[in-house]
Protein backbone atom coordinates (compact mmCIF):
# COMPACT_ATOMS: atom_id res chain seq x y z
CA UNK A 1 0.00 0.00 0.00
CA UNK A 2 1.41 3.21 -1.42
CA UNK A 3 1.56 6.31 1.46
CA UNK A 4 -1.03 8.07 0.16
CA UNK A 5 -3.69 5.04 0.23
CA UNK A 6 -2.63 4.53 3.83
CA UNK A 7 -3.34 7.86 4.91
CA UNK A 8 -6.43 7.92 3.17
CA UNK A 9 -7.61 4.66 5.03
CA UNK A 10 -6.82 5.73 8.05
CA UNK A 11 -7.79 9.06 7.70
CA UNK A 12 -11.02 10.03 10.54
CA UNK A 13 -14.56 10.82 8.99
CA UNK A 14 -15.04 14.41 8.61
CA UNK A 15 -17.77 15.45 10.76
CA UNK A 16 -21.31 16.49 8.86
CA UNK A 17 -20.40 20.86 8.27
CA UNK A 18 -16.54 19.95 6.69
CA UNK A 19 -17.93 17.38 4.91
CA UNK A 20 -20.70 19.51 3.41
CA UNK A 21 -17.90 22.52 2.67
CA UNK A 22 -15.60 20.03 0.89
CA UNK A 23 -19.14 18.41 -0.95
CA UNK A 24 -19.59 21.48 -2.50
CA UNK A 25 -16.99 21.50 -4.81
CA UNK A 26 -18.52 19.48 -6.94
CA UNK A 27 -20.71 22.39 -7.56
CA UNK A 28 -18.42 23.47 -10.02
CA UNK A 29 -18.73 19.97 -12.12
CA UNK A 30 -22.03 21.85 -14.04
CA UNK A 31 -19.29 24.78 -15.21
CA UNK A 32 -16.67 22.10 -16.32
CA UNK A 33 -19.44 20.72 -18.25
CA UNK A 34 -20.93 23.57 -19.83
CA UNK A 35 -17.20 24.82 -20.90
CA UNK A 36 -17.44 21.33 -22.77
CA UNK A 37 -20.51 22.07 -24.80
CA UNK A 38 -19.00 25.56 -25.59
CA UNK A 39 -15.75 23.04 -26.99
CA UNK A 40 -18.43 21.21 -29.19
CA UNK A 41 -19.60 25.02 -30.86
CA UNK A 42 -15.89 26.25 -31.12
CA UNK A 43 -15.52 22.13 -32.91
CA UNK A 44 -18.76 23.00 -35.03
CA UNK A 45 -17.82 26.64 -35.97
CA UNK A 46 -14.16 25.46 -36.95
CA UNK A 47 -15.50 23.29 -39.20
CA UNK A 48 -18.22 25.58 -40.81
CA UNK A 49 -15.21 28.12 -41.51
CA UNK A 50 -13.66 25.20 -43.29
CA UNK A 51 -16.40 23.88 -45.65
CA UNK A 52 -16.56 27.74 -46.73
CA UNK A 53 -12.48 27.82 -47.36
CA UNK A 54 -12.42 24.83 -48.95
CA UNK A 55 -16.01 25.57 -51.29
CA UNK A 56 -13.77 28.99 -51.94
CA UNK A 57 -10.72 27.17 -53.19
CA UNK A 58 -12.54 25.78 -55.79
CA UNK A 59 -14.37 29.07 -56.62
CA UNK A 60 -18.24 28.81 -55.63
CA UNK A 61 -18.68 32.77 -54.84
CA UNK A 62 -20.62 32.52 -52.47
CA UNK A 63 -18.27 30.83 -49.96
CA UNK A 64 -15.80 33.44 -50.96
CA UNK A 65 -18.50 36.11 -50.02
CA UNK A 66 -19.12 34.42 -46.85
CA UNK A 67 -15.12 34.24 -45.88
CA UNK A 68 -15.15 38.46 -46.75
CA UNK A 69 -18.00 38.99 -44.21
CA UNK A 70 -16.26 36.76 -41.69
CA UNK A 71 -13.02 38.03 -41.54
CA UNK A 72 -13.78 41.34 -42.21
CA UNK A 73 -12.13 42.07 -45.54
CA UNK A 74 -13.58 44.54 -47.73
CA UNK A 75 -15.76 43.42 -50.54
CA UNK A 76 -14.34 44.86 -54.33
CA UNK A 77 -16.60 47.23 -55.42
CA UNK A 78 -16.81 45.70 -59.09
CA UNK A 79 -17.03 41.93 -59.95
CA UNK A 80 -17.42 39.36 -57.91
CA UNK A 81 -14.85 38.82 -54.96
CA UNK A 82 -11.78 36.46 -55.09
CA UNK A 83 -10.12 34.56 -53.16
CA UNK A 84 -7.14 36.37 -52.64
CA UNK A 85 -4.14 35.54 -50.06
CA UNK A 86 -4.67 38.10 -47.95
CA UNK A 87 -8.46 36.39 -47.36
CA UNK A 88 -6.93 33.38 -47.30
CA UNK A 89 -4.09 34.10 -44.42
CA UNK A 90 -6.84 36.10 -42.52
CA UNK A 91 -8.94 32.55 -42.72
CA UNK A 92 -6.22 30.81 -41.34
CA UNK A 93 -5.02 32.77 -39.14
CA UNK A 94 -8.96 32.81 -37.41
CA UNK A 95 -8.66 29.05 -37.81
CA UNK A 96 -5.62 28.97 -35.48
CA UNK A 97 -7.09 31.43 -33.13
CA UNK A 98 -10.16 28.95 -32.97
CA UNK A 99 -7.70 25.91 -32.03
CA UNK A 100 -6.00 27.79 -29.61
CA UNK A 101 -9.51 28.88 -27.36
CA UNK A 102 -9.93 25.39 -27.99
CA UNK A 103 -6.72 24.39 -26.40
CA UNK A 104 -7.15 27.34 -23.34
CA UNK A 105 -10.78 25.91 -22.82
CA UNK A 106 -8.93 21.99 -22.57
CA UNK A 107 -6.59 23.58 -19.92
CA UNK A 108 -9.05 25.21 -18.00
CA UNK A 109 -11.69 22.12 -17.91
CA UNK A 110 -8.58 19.53 -17.41
CA UNK A 111 -6.76 21.46 -15.63
CA UNK A 112 -9.43 23.29 -13.41
CA UNK A 113 -11.28 20.30 -12.53
CA UNK A 114 -7.74 18.11 -11.61
CA UNK A 115 -6.89 21.06 -9.02
CA UNK A 116 -10.38 22.21 -7.78
CA UNK A 117 -12.93 19.31 -7.98
CA UNK A 118 -11.05 15.74 -7.84
CA UNK A 119 -8.40 14.06 -8.98
CA UNK A 120 -8.27 12.08 -12.48
CA UNK A 121 -6.03 9.28 -11.71
CA UNK A 122 -4.35 9.69 -15.20
CA UNK A 123 -1.11 9.03 -13.57
CA UNK A 124 0.78 6.39 -16.09
CA UNK A 125 -1.51 7.23 -18.75
CA UNK A 126 -0.52 6.99 -22.57
CA UNK A 127 -2.17 10.47 -23.30
CA UNK A 128 -1.75 12.15 -19.90
CA UNK A 129 -1.04 15.58 -20.71
CA UNK A 130 3.02 16.68 -20.04
CA UNK A 131 1.91 19.79 -17.93
CA UNK A 132 -1.05 17.82 -15.89
CA UNK A 133 1.41 15.79 -14.04
CA UNK A 134 2.60 19.23 -12.22
CA UNK A 135 -0.21 21.66 -12.32
CA UNK A 136 -1.69 23.47 -9.40
CA UNK A 137 -3.47 26.34 -9.19
CA UNK A 138 -0.63 29.05 -9.65
CA UNK A 139 1.02 27.09 -12.38
CA UNK A 140 -2.53 27.27 -14.19
CA UNK A 141 -2.98 31.11 -14.02
CA UNK A 142 0.83 31.22 -15.59
CA UNK A 143 -0.24 28.69 -18.19
CA UNK A 144 -3.87 30.51 -19.19
CA UNK A 145 -2.33 33.67 -19.09
CA UNK A 146 0.36 33.27 -21.71
CA UNK A 147 -2.12 31.06 -23.66
CA UNK A 148 -4.29 34.65 -23.56
CA UNK A 149 -1.53 35.91 -24.93
CA UNK A 150 -0.90 33.84 -28.06
CA UNK A 151 -4.88 34.26 -28.49
CA UNK A 152 -4.31 37.94 -28.60
CA UNK A 153 -1.13 37.69 -30.81
CA UNK A 154 -3.72 36.23 -33.09
CA UNK A 155 -6.10 39.08 -33.31
CA UNK A 156 -3.49 41.36 -33.05
CA UNK A 157 -1.80 39.99 -36.68
CA UNK A 158 -4.97 39.47 -38.16
CA UNK A 159 -5.97 43.47 -37.83
CA UNK A 160 -2.32 44.19 -39.07
CA UNK A 161 -3.24 42.28 -41.92
CA UNK A 162 -6.41 43.46 -42.44
CA UNK A 163 -5.05 47.00 -41.45
CA UNK A 164 -6.86 48.76 -44.53
CA UNK A 165 -10.53 48.17 -43.01
CA UNK A 166 -9.43 49.27 -39.44
CA UNK A 167 -9.52 52.90 -37.88
CA UNK A 168 -5.92 53.87 -36.55
CA UNK A 169 -7.84 54.13 -32.83
CA UNK A 170 -9.07 50.09 -33.03
CA UNK A 171 -5.49 49.16 -34.32
CA UNK A 172 -3.91 51.28 -31.54
CA UNK A 173 -6.70 50.46 -28.75
CA UNK A 174 -6.23 46.80 -29.96
CA UNK A 175 -2.28 47.09 -29.20
CA UNK A 176 -2.53 48.21 -25.85
CA UNK A 177 -4.72 45.33 -24.52
CA UNK A 178 -2.15 42.96 -26.24
CA UNK A 179 0.90 44.83 -24.48
CA UNK A 180 -1.39 44.68 -20.98
CA UNK A 181 -1.93 41.31 -21.35
CA UNK A 182 1.95 40.39 -21.59
CA UNK A 183 2.65 42.96 -18.38
CA UNK A 184 -0.02 41.18 -16.86
CA UNK A 185 1.42 37.54 -17.49
CA UNK A 186 4.97 38.98 -16.57
CA UNK A 187 3.58 40.39 -13.37
CA UNK A 188 1.62 37.16 -12.19
CA UNK A 189 4.97 34.67 -13.65
CA UNK A 190 6.91 37.40 -11.20
CA UNK A 191 4.85 36.99 -8.31
CA UNK A 192 4.28 33.34 -8.86
CA UNK A 193 8.80 33.02 -8.62
CA UNK A 194 8.52 35.27 -5.48
CA UNK A 195 5.98 33.24 -3.48
CA UNK A 196 6.85 29.78 -4.85
CA UNK A 197 10.61 29.95 -5.98
CA UNK A 198 11.89 28.42 -2.64
CA UNK A 199 9.58 25.49 -3.81
CA UNK A 200 10.49 25.02 -7.25
CA UNK A 201 14.08 24.02 -7.70
CA UNK A 202 13.66 20.84 -5.15
CA UNK A 203 10.78 19.87 -7.42
CA UNK A 204 12.82 20.52 -10.78
CA UNK A 205 15.48 18.57 -9.06
CA UNK A 206 13.49 15.55 -8.03
CA UNK A 207 12.60 15.90 -12.05
CA UNK A 208 15.79 15.25 -13.24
Amino acid sequence: MSPASYERANARPLAPVPRLIFASRWLQLPLYVGLILAQGVYVYHFWVELVHLLGAAFGDLRSIGDLYRSVGYALPGEGPPKLTETVIMLVVLGLIDVVMISNLLIMVIVGGYETFVSRLNLEGHPDQPEWLSHVNASVLKVKLATAIIGISSIHLLKTFINAANFDTKTIVAQAGIHLTFLLSALAIAATDRILFGKARPQVAGEAH
